[in-house]
């Protein structure tokens, strides 16, 4: 996927993330450990025994502890996690909920112990340059961009500006950069698909469960949009074109993530660097980087 900034974000310009857990993403009543555990085994199709097995517990055990009979301990807590797969800040979730402290720190980009990491942000997108690129969390809300970006956003918008700082409702709002996008259907229907996944795969993350229902309510949404699409595979290669006036823009994107992060803030990023797919935006976009200069 490769879509825009809005060029309000300027490069080296981010948005921290929360040093506490999001409690929106969590519930503001915090669910008891049966109730999560149900929830994510059913997310992962696992019966009680699948996930005994790949856990290595008792399956009768973690009968007791799903209906409050028993108290995991907290080593049982993170191989049940493990053995979900769930992320990091659901990880520290489970433990909160079976009463014990969060494993995973959250640790904010703007603090001093992010210095390197933010840095190494910071060289990727700038490196990316004079084709576009972004710092995106978990919710698709634009951390960082480069300039290219910017530049580009400004272009595909004629000197407007976005009025939103999140990629999924800057290419669904038909006042945004959806106008300009030739295959909206696209890139719009592989950004359905990936959050109705989340959804399924989440059940505790009621931010993309909001964000998949504000998505769906925009007008021109096809109603078969609601239904999670099971049968369609992801695309190897999504581009996403733009046309304004005679100028055609095409892009396919890479998607960048932290290795093994151990932080929740490094679990949730991806860096998205945008390619041309033609000479002639590769052209484009390095006219308007000697423009910027």
């Amino acid at each position: 996927m490769a879509f825009l900034q809005a060029p309000g974000l300027a490069f080296g310009h981010f948005l921290t993330c929360a040093a506490a857990l999001d409690t929106k993403t969590l519930g503001t009543n915090a669910p008891h450990i049966g109730q999560l555990l149900r929830e994510w085994r059913a997310s992962r199709r696992l019966s009680q025994l699948d996930l005994a097995l790949a856990a290595e517990v008792s399956a009768r055990h973690l009968s007791c502890v799903e209906t409050g009979k028993a108290q995991p301990s907290r080593e049982m807590v993170l191989r049940l996690a493990d053995a979900l797969d769930m992320p990091l800040r659901e990880c520290n979730a489970l433990l909160m909920a079976a009463g014990y402290a969060p494993k995973f720190p959250e640790t904010s980009l703007s603090t001093p112990a992010m210095a390197q990491v933010r840095r190494a942000i910071e060289l990727m997108l700038e490196q990316q340059e004079p084709y576009p690129a972004f710092l995106l969390n978990r919710h698709w809300d634009i951390l960082m961009a480069n300039r290219a970006a910017a530049r580009v956003a400004s272009f595909v918008l004629r000197g407007a500006s976005s009025p939103h700082a999140n990629m999924i409702r800057q290419i669904f709002d038909p006042n945004d950069l959806r106008s300009a996008i030739v295959n909206w259907e696209d890139v719009a229907g592989d950004l359905i698909r990936h959050l109705h996944d989340v959804v399924s795969a989440t059940p505790s993350d009621e931010v993309a469960r909001d964000l998949l229902d504000e998505a769906l309510a925009y007008p021109g949404v096809p109603m078969q949009w609601r239904i999670r699409d099971l049968g369609t595979a992801p695309s190897p290669l999504l581009t996403t074109i733009f046309r304004v006036d005679d100028r055609q823009l095409s892009f396919f994107s890479a998607i960048t993530t932290f290795g093994t992060p151990r932080d929740v803030t490094l679990d949730e990023l991806h860096i998205e660097a945008c390619f041309p797919m033609d000479e002639q935006t590769a052209e484009f976009c390095r006219e308007l980087s000697q423009h910027d200069a």
